[in-house]
């Protein structure tokens, strides 16, 4: 695997694969000694042309557990503000020697356009590009679904997709980047993956993805999903009003205590986060026992682990595990 950029070309038997080892790299969460020395010598450049304190911390401490040499550059004070393009950025970023580029910009395709140029040689991870993809969100979210499918089976996570599973995501599905590599993601593993949203806030094509689209939460809800991934509303990319205020997008898509009463007793509640606990999400859902958003900032880093181990060395078992 030399590049992810995003889930829609990323296959069943490569994401199982980096799910498992993902799964060998959590185990390296309960050492003493939190660190494996598999990218010892090696350099990973978090390029990150958007704010993300959650992505790129997890990116970092994923790096620095396989003993990797890190470098963080934020576009923000950099030459980047003052009008360097990414071609000059990679071209430095390549002179200084970087193995691994993880980045994260806001225009959709960046990942893509510089990892099929001959700017640099560095591995390529996209950590969010605009509206398009975040792989590695997606395969931390598909890890947390598998291990709480596993359990509830009592068998090990370990080979398994999510065959016969239920997701529901909920909300600002056409600015939501997670949304569209977790369909592809989770269809891909065998998942049932329903979208719910007013139609404000579903993209043009949707019905081409693979996957259910409805209108009414409480109608996806009563069929029993095993998870149901709420969206944040990212009020910073709409430049109109999509939904008639606060209170009416909460009341009919938010999900609230009686919302949660009424799904199933194996039912997970997601979110890639960060929450606006109020709007999309109560408080009562965000920290109720049935939460998993905990569980996938965890996880994230276990995935973010394998991602890196496996463009970097290309080999199935870490070194040191």
């Amino acid at each position: 695997m030399r590049h992810l950029l995003d889930t829609v070309n990323l296959s069943r038997e490569d994401a199982i694969r980096i799910l498992d080892v993902a799964e060998t790299m959590g185990d390296v969460a309960g050492r003493e000694v939190k660190k494996l020395p598999a990218l010892r010598g090696r350099t990973v450049v978090n390029l990150f042309f958007e704010d993300s304190t959650r992505t790129r911390i997890s990116f970092e401490a994923a790096a620095k557990r396989l003993s990797a040499d890190v470098i963080n550059f934020s576009a923000k004070g950099s030459s980047v503000s003052k009008g360097e393009s990414l071609k000059d950025t990679a071209q430095t970023l390549q002179a200084m020697g970087a193995d691994a580029v993880v980045i994260r910009h806001p225009a959709s395709g960046a990942a893509q356009r510089l990892a099929r140029t001959d700017w640099i040689d560095a591995a390529v991870v996209n950590a969010g590009d605009g509206t398009h993809a975040h792989p590695t969100q997606a395969l931390l979210d598909a890890l947390t679904l598998r291990r709480e499918l596993a359990a509830r089976d009592g068998v090990s996570p370990t080979g398994r997709g999510l065959d016969g599973a239920r997701v529901v995501i909920v909300g600002d599905v056409v600015h939501s980047r997670v949304a569209r590599s977790d369909v592809w993601l989770m269809h891909r593993l065998g998942a049932r993956v329903t979208l719910v949203a007013p139609p404000t806030l579903l993209p043009v094509g949707v019905e081409s993805w693979p996957c259910d689209v409805e209108l009414d939460l409480d109608r996806a809800l009563a069929a029993g999903p095993d998870a149901v991934m709420m969206l944040r509303v990212q009020a910073e990319r709409m430049q109109s009003s999509f939904f008639p205020s606060v209170a009416e997008y909460s009341r009919r898509w938010g999900l609230d205590a009686p919302r949660l009463a009424v799904l199933p007793p194996q039912s997970i509640v997601m979110h890639p986060g960060p929450m606006n606990r109020g709007l999309e999400i109560s408080a009562a859902a965000a920290d109720s026992p049935r939460s998993r958003v905990l569980a996938q900032v965890a996880n994230g880093v276990s995935v973010r682990m394998a991602v890196l181990y496996l463009v970097l060395s290309g080999a199935n078992t870490p070194e040191g595990a």
